[in-house]
């Protein structure tokens, strides 16, 4: 997506499966309130004077979830690099404080946005473990997604026409999943498939549900998942792939943990590069797709 004069930044942030229904279970306060949402993508806004890479939340927040969801614990040092940097690993051990990398500008902004995004982690962890049975429990999984074509057609006239013709709008959902595939694509060994043959079709089957949210929504807009009144901007089909996707996410987290780490080999297998192509052939490729 092109940087406009519109970003997640700019709108108020929503739950996109709310409902007016009550539940026995007590709602918990969600881990980053809405100063802290604003204030994680100011910090990512900041960092894009300093790298036009720099994806939005919605696809950090993706990213998070691959990572909760791996085979093996992934160290910070690893990953942020992949995320926020050139991809190279960064030279810190378990527990030691991690060196800066280039796009923040000082030891304070990173380790505000450590500790924002552990915040989220550690939430992301703990719904994932929840033994949720309904996407209407209140303990569920929720992925930080925006429905942006339900927000740009909230606005006036005057404000889309300040954004012009030449933005090109996600579909609900589509930059979270990109995320996600991003980190999968970037530790394969990590997610290759296992030996056992229904626990490899399963993975399939997760992966699939994810990867078609990384593409646009064709269908007919029937409904507005940005606000209540707004006008219609996803299609059904697609409010339904989003809730099979959230299932997906729970059941990955459940195959990793009951298979564990994969047993160290001597032989490494040649990795796709950072900004290659998905192999799930839907052609994109992750960070430049929405690095702005």
């Amino acid at each position: 997506m092109t940087q406009s004069t519109l970003s997640a930044g700019d709108l108020p942030h929503t739950d996109p499966l709310a409902t007016d229904s009550t539940t026995a279970v007590t709602a918990p306060a969600a881990a980053l309130s809405p100063e802290a949402l604003e204030e994680i993508d100011d910090i990512l806004d900041d960092l894009r004077t300093r790298g036009d890479e720099i994806p939005q939340w919605e696809f950090c927040d993706g990213f998070m979830a691959a990572l909760v969801c791996s085979r093996r614990p992934i160290a910070p040092a690893e990953y942020l690099p992949m995320l926020l940097g050139d991809g190279a690993a960064l030279d810190a051990a378990e527990g030691d404080t991690l060196p800066l990398l280039p796009a923040f500008s000082d030891a304070a902004q990173q380790a505000r946005f450590m500790e924002l995004w552990m915040l989220r982690w550690n939430e992301v962890v703990a719904q994932l473990d929840e033994d949720v049975k309904t996407l209407d429990d209140d303990r569920t999984y929720q992925p930080e997604a925006m429905d942006m074509r339900g927000a740009v057609a909230s606005l006036t006239d005057e404000q889309r026409a300040e954004m012009g013709d030449d933005q090109d709008i996600p579909s609900f959902g589509q930059v979270w999943a990109l995320g996600f595939m991003f980190a999968v694509e970037n530790w394969p060994e990590d997610w290759a498939a296992p030996r056992d043959k229904e626990a490899a079709q399963w993975l399939d089957d997760s992966l699939d549900s994810i990867v078609a949210l990384t593409e646009d929504d064709t269908g007919k807009p029937e409904v507005c998942m940005y606000s209540e009144d707004g006008p219609p901007s996803t299609s059904q089909v697609r409010v339904e792939a989003f809730g099979e996707a959230i299932w997906a996410v729970y059941d990955l987290r459940q195959l990793w943990k009951s298979i564990g780490p994969r047993v160290e080999t001597v032989r490494k297998a040649l990795e796709p590069g950072r900004n290659d192509p998905c192999h799930c052939s839907s052609g994109k490729e992750y960070r430049k797709y929405h690095g702005a």
